[in-house]
């Protein structure tokens, strides 16, 4: 879940505080792993809410998002021009060609996880499917600055550049955040560049980087549910996003996919 451009203080973990943090991470990891598997056409985006849920909390973790400043769900589900917080809803379902950005977020031992992807439903247009593409490749540039004596503006910089090189803007109004004992914790990371100095990176901590990329204009509008973010020319948007520790060998992605289920021993190893 993304932040919106509040100042918070930045917090630094111990190493056993981010052996936690790769366990509510696995979870949050295993759960996008499991939508990404039973995506199809007809789904409800509320019975995909209420499988991250079950999951979530038959491992011993609670989900963060639910009941979060009044938030009604476990999960976002944002379809298309949708950019962030979109509401599950037993209506609303998916549908062949659409792109569905679930964000996912858990609390387990007292620290947050937090992850989302931009799932394809069946067979997409050949530009949602750069849009994609390009959002996720935008993404690991970020987490590639995640390195101690980096400033934070290296990992905006490195999003932004990537994005308007391939034709797409990056949303402005939210942004990724530090993460811990609180679902956002500082400091703030824009995905795009600003003009004041930013915090230096710094073994021990976490951030969640999380691309937000429109087709079109970066500006966006909240509906009327409070919540659920739209491209300002309803242009389609995508969203990916991963929580990253930063130690002396460089980023640590706590919520990779491709090591959900292992234990954090087997994963730090």
């Amino acid at each position: 879940m993304t932040g919106a451009g509040q100042d918070k203080a930045i917090t630094v973990k111990s190493s056993e505080e981010i052996q936690v943090m790769f366990e509510a991470n696995r979870i949050v990891a295993d759960v996008l792993s499991m939508l990404e598997k039973e995506m199809r056409p007809g789904l409800s985006t509320f019975q995909l809410d209420k499988w991250a849920e079950e999951y979530c909390r038959d491992q011993g973790a609670e989900p963060a998002f639910k009941g979060y400043r009044g938030f009604p769900a476990s999960l976002c589900v944002s379809i298309n021009e949708q950019v962030v917080h979109g509401i599950p809803s037993r209506r609303i379902k998916v549908k062949e060609g659409d792109i569905v950005s679930v964000d996912f977020g858990t609390r387990y031992k007292g620290f947050y996880g937090d992850s989302a992807v931009t799932i394809p439903v069946g067979e997409i247009r050949i530009e949602l499917k750069k849009l994609l593409t390009v959002t996720n490749e935008a993404l690991y540039k970020g987490i590639d600055q995640v390195r101690i004596g980096n400033r934070i503006s290296d990992i905006s910089r490195a999003v932004q550049n990537h994005v308007e090189a391939h034709g797409f803007s990056v949303v402005r109004q939210f942004v990724g955040h530090g993460i811990g004992t609180n679902l956002h914790e500082g400091p703030e990371i824009p995905n795009y560049i600003q003009k004041q100095a930013s915090p230096r990176i710094i073994e021990g901590m976490v951030v969640a980087i999380e691309p937000m990329v429109n087709i079109g204009t970066h500006k966006v509008k909240v509906l009327r549910d409070r919540w659920t973010v739209v491209t300002a020319d309803n242009k389609p948007s995508a969203h990916f996003e991963h929580s990253v520790a930063a130690s002396v060998e460089g980023p640590v992605i706590l919520s990779d996919r491709k090591i959900a289920g292992k234990s954090s021993a087997e994963k730090i190893d």
